[in-house]
């Protein structure tokens, strides 16, 4: 590994430092990434994640499994789905890795609020892909398999069905990174809590045009996309409000700790120390 010019107490370095320490931190990204594709290639081919994926449409196949149309679609879809498990295994990493890269940059006060949100994304991101595939994903299939089920025969080809089952998994896991999101803008000071209720309206709107967009089209699904999301907005406000009152508490202390003393030095007209 190429050695790197020490940071100053600052966190500044030359620019072409810079840039060798991202070539660095986007390796390392890269690395976690593979390392964690050849372990979704072990759990793909020996812990049936692609069973557990197919599950929730066994009930539509009359005891079949579902079809795919060309020679290699089976081995291509492995290796999708083990990239996408490779992806998720090597994100601690990702995120350290840029976590790293920019910390320096930041003051104290961001970082503490940035930490925690970190690992509360994590756990918001799990809950999402939880929700959608407990409830959204039968709910949005009993809808699609149901629609002209009288003249229209299903006939479930895996690609397909993968691919519509991670988009949508990997949509409310994201959509419920929402919180975090608005916790690390309100740190930076680039949104406060006021103007994140002034926008509530705009911000509702724009919720429910998202969640119809990213749900298969049934109202349920979109319903339930739409319902957490706008509670996630409530407690976004709530939480950029504590960022908020932090911030200026801070910055009061910061400012009351380094205020120059308006007594009149002893000895001075108006003192009432003599001199």
């Amino acid at each position: 590994m190429a050695s790197r010019a020490p940071r100053s107490p600052g966190g500044e370095m030359p620019f072409l430092e810079h840039l060798e320490e991202l070539r660095w931190r986007l390796l390392w990204s890269a690395v976690a990434v593979g390392v964690g594709t050849m372990a979704g290639l072990v759990l793909v081919l020996n812990f049936g994640v692609l069973d557990l994926l197919i599950e929730p449409v066994r009930p539509y196949l009359d005891g079949g499994k579902p079809i795919f149309l060309n020679p290699a679609t089976s081995f291509f879809v492995t290796l999708k789905l083990s990239l996408v498990v490779g992806i998720l295994l090597g994100l601690p990493v990702v995120v350290y890795q840029a976590w790293a890269f920019f910390s320096p940059a930041l003051n104290p006060s961001e970082k503490k609020v940035i930490v925690p949100s970190l690992y509360f994304g994590l756990v918001l991101f799990c809950a999402g892909v939880t929700l959608a595939y407990m409830w959204v994903l039968p709910l949005a299939l009993r809808f699609l398999m149901g629609f002209q089920s009288d003249v229209l025969t299903a006939a479930i080809e895996v690609q397909e069905y993968l691919g519509f089952v991670t988009r949508l998994l990997l949509a409310f896991g994201l959509v419920f990174e929402l919180p975090v999101v608005i916790m690390i803008l309100s740190a930076l000071g680039l949104v406060t809590p006021r103007f994140l209720a002034e926008k509530r309206r705009h911000a509702v709107a724009g919720v429910a045009v998202l969640s119809a967009l990213l749900t298969p089209g049934d109202l349920a699904s979109t319903i339930m996309m739409m319902g957490p999301m706008v509670i996630l907005y409530e407690i976004s406000i709530i939480l950029s409000r504590i960022i908020h009152r932090r911030r200026r508490r801070e910055r009061e202390e910061a400012e009351e700790r380094f205020r120059p003393s308006v007594d009149p030095p002893s000895g001075a007209v108006g003192s009432d120390t003599p001199a």
